[in-house]
């Protein structure tokens, strides 16, 4: 079981040079909500991946394990899936030594844009200051969890950008 540290922000604007970036395509539907059990299939550079999730409890880390899954098998969990199928866009945009995964909701979540950074420890994340298109952080806030946005949809307040780009 492996420990996952990550920081979740909406953004002001969308970052320059955006089309530059490698984007993954990303389905997953939740199994379960809690804890959260996630089947995903992700696309990078024409290769396909499959996987199963199991994220325990917390916002800012959790345990996380994930299990390789083939092709029927993923395909017949979905049908299982419970809420939206979440289909998203993320960009992989190198920010120092850390990666953004910018990602850009599609289907029921349209228009909905999110940041991620995952982080090797908690003091880490607490240190990370992001680039200047971003803006709040909704880590803790839960409502931009993946897990429920599947159960719930879009949070009442969301826009394309937050409000301070306005």
């Amino acid at each position: 079981m492996a420990l996952e540290i990550e920081r979740k922000w909406r953004i002001r604007r969308l970052p320059e040079r955006l089309l530059e970036y490698p984007v993954k395509e990303i389905e997953q539907g939740y199994l379960n909500f809690s804890p959260a059990i996630r089947v995903r299939r992700s696309r990078l550079d024409g290769k396909e991946h499959y996987s199963m999730s199991y994220k325990g409890s917390g916002l800012l880390s959790h345990e996380e394990v994930n299990l390789p899954l083939d092709r029927e098998s993923y395909d017949s969990l979905l049908k299982k899936a419970e809420g939206i199928i979440i289909r998203k866009r993320r960009s992989l945009i190198p920010f120092g030594e850390y990666r953004i995964e910018l990602d850009r909701f599609l289907g029921e979540l349209e228009g909905l844009w999110i940041a991620e950074v995952e982080f090797p420890s908690v003091e880490e994340a607490r240190r990370f200051q992001g680039p200047d298109w971003f803006s709040e952080d909704v880590t803790e806030s839960g409502e931009y969890a993946n897990s429920r946005l599947a159960r719930l949809g879009r949070p009442p307040a969301s826009a394309l950008f937050s409000q301070e780009s306005r």
